[in-house]
């Protein structure tokens, strides 16, 4: 049985932090690390887990990150998710949290 543990996404120098589970947050560290390296900066739109509603946060460059992971291991990438979530960034709504794919299904092609 999975167990999920909590890490926090932690945004600017002011320390403003939000508990992502962590195989979220290693999925949305590959999408923000891939996007920074090509200079391009992107909306991200999450809900607050509190229920307080949604949070949307410009990431760019200039802007400090801490990805604070609390499990032990490293979840296991899929890639069908981190592809899906990097075309989310790459839209001109920016990036929300997808549900993840089954790994080994055939998805419907992506279109631009």
């Amino acid at each position: 049985m999975y167990c999920a543990v909590v890490g926090k996404l932690v945004y600017n120098a002011l320390g403003h932090s939000f508990d992502i589970e962590d195989r979220t947050l290693t999925h949305l560290r590959l999408v923000f690390m891939n996007k920074l390296r090509r200079g391009e900066p992107f909306m991200f739109h999450f809900p607050v887990g509190d229920g307080s509603g949604t949070r949307s946060l410009w990431i760019a460059p200039s802007i400090p990150l801490v990805f604070h992971f609390y499990g032990s291991r490293a979840p296991q990438v899929n890639r069908r998710w981190v592809d899906d979530l990097m075309h989310e960034a790459s839209s001109p709504n920016g990036l929300t949290i997808t549900p993840e794919p089954d790994p080994e299904s055939v998805g419907e092609p992506i279109t631009a």
